[in-house]
């Protein structure tokens, strides 16, 4: 069984920053694809960003989300990092981080193995 958590969510203003992190662990310590996904209140569940294991194909959710986010990976601590800079309101949501163990990167939740608890971000003007 593969855990991942996540951490580094909160309130903040619009333009603000937050760096989330999530550290995978268990019996794949690290997985080869790592994506975040998020979900807002009464929304379905979207992908934002995912990552290789080697961290040498990375996908986004659009240009907005590519302009602003940085999705990064230290496998020598089984961690994934989102870097998400310039917040706006409509970026509030639970952020979630899951785990699969084929290679191709998908951005369909339904591809995804493992997910993490969630952690709430909260963008206000």
């Amino acid at each position: 069984q593969v855990q991942l958590v996540e951490s580094g969510g909160g309130s903040v203003q619009a333009g603000d920053s937050l760096r989330l992190s999530c550290v995978v662990s268990g019996r794949t310590s690290s997985p080869v694809v790592v994506g975040w996904f998020r979900q807002a209140q009464g929304k379905d569940r979207e992908f934002v960003a995912a990552i290789s294991r080697g961290g040498g194909t990375v996908k986004y959710s659009d240009s907005s989300v590519e302009e602003r986010f940085t999705v990064s990976r230290d496998n020598a601590k089984n961690t994934v990092y989102l870097q998400m800079n310039v917040l706006k309101p409509g970026d509030t949501a639970v952020y979630f981080c899951a785990a699969r163990s084929a290679t191709f990167v998908a951005t369909d939740p339904a591809e995804y193995d493992f997910w993490g608890q969630g952690t709430q971000v909260t963008v206000s003007l």
